[in-house]
């Protein structure tokens, strides 16, 4: 009988070890002794406790982010049946959205999150469809295909937190991403044909747009060149003309201080400009001696007058 009593201790000291449990890396532990759970967590480690019937302990993964994928699905709905995430925009269309929420176990609330796990994706399903539905219904059809993808994000994190926090479901929504927003599969051939002349519009808008900003560069270019222009000629006329008044005041000195000495000082000086203008009259062709009009009749006025030099 030796041997029954050893396969007896063996058998009691294996039960003993089942209230060993080794707690791995990122995970966090809750213990129910007789049911009640335990104030105490385990954390990364080896723990002992009371064999299995008296204590059972659950470890949780509190480092790993999960998802839950929300709205339309891949797979055909039944005939006649509302397709999960279709739904009604502002101006009355429908549209297929899907979305994916991702979330973690809080370390400190774990214990929270084992008494609720079965109710925890359910909630978070029901918060984000109301979410969608409420952003859906206030936007049109036209903003929630072109903008939904990125505009309903931030919305969707911020409500879907405040809508499962008072649950105390143990959890934390750490973001949010719209994977599909579409048109129903009997409208979409539409829909498409819409978006690309939308697009085209857009295209002919921004080309539109930058030909205006191009021109309008280039006349600013061109109206600072001329006011440049302007402000260089200007200044060269002003350069000019003082120049001029100069020169006149030191001819006018000139001549009250020759007029003094020579009375007859205003005639030899338009003699000079006379005889500098007919000079270069001449050298141009426009004027000539008479010696060269004269024939044996006398002074000849019908003769054509010479041609101006080349």
């Amino acid at each position: 009988m030796r041997w029954v009593r050893y396969l007896l201790v063996l058998a009691l000291v294996l039960y003993l070890l089942t209230g060993v449990v080794q707690v791995r890396q990122g995970e966090r532990a809750v213990v129910r002794r007789f049911g009640r759970v335990l104030d105490e967590k385990p954390t990364p480690g080896l723990w002992v406790g009371l064999p299995w019937g008296l204590d059972h302990v659950e470890r949780v993964e509190v480092d790993t982010m999960r998802s839950v994928q929300v709205g339309a699905a891949d797979r055909a709905d039944e005939e006649g049946v509302i397709p999960v995430g279709q739904l009604l925009t502002g101006d009355h269309n429908l549209v297929n959205v899907q979305v994916v929420v991702y979330y973690k176990v809080r370390a400190e609330e774990v214990a929270l999150f084992v008494v609720e796990k079965d109710r925890v994706e359910p909630m978070l399903a029901r918060a984000a469809e109301a979410t969608m539905a409420e952003w859906v219904a206030a936007r049109t059809v036209d903003e929630v295909l072109l903008r939904g993808k990125n505009a309903m994000r931030g919305e969707l994190i911020e409500r879907v937190r405040a809508r499962v926090e008072p649950y105390r479901l143990g959890i934390e929504v750490l973001d949010a991403r719209v994977a599909k927003i579409a048109p129903p599969d009997e409208v979409k051939p539409d829909f498409d044909s819409v978006s690309r002349a939308q697009t085209r519009i857009a295209t002919l808008r921004n080309q539109a747009q930058q030909e205006a900003a191009s021109r309008r560069r280039q006349a600013q270019a061109e109206a600072y060149s001329i006011a440049q222009s302007a402000r260089a000629y200007e200044h060269a006329a002003e350069v000019l003309a003082e120049q001029d008044a100069k020169r006149f005041e030191v001819r006018l000195a000139q001549y009250r201080a020759a007029r003094g000495r020579n009375p007859d000082y205003m005639r030899q000086l338009w003699q000079e400009e006379r005889g500098r203008l007919f000079a270069k009259m001449k050298e141009g062709g426009q004027i000539d001696l008479l010696d060269h009009y004269l024939g044996s009749g006398g002074l000849d006025l019908l003769t054509a007058p010479r041609l101006p030099r080349p």
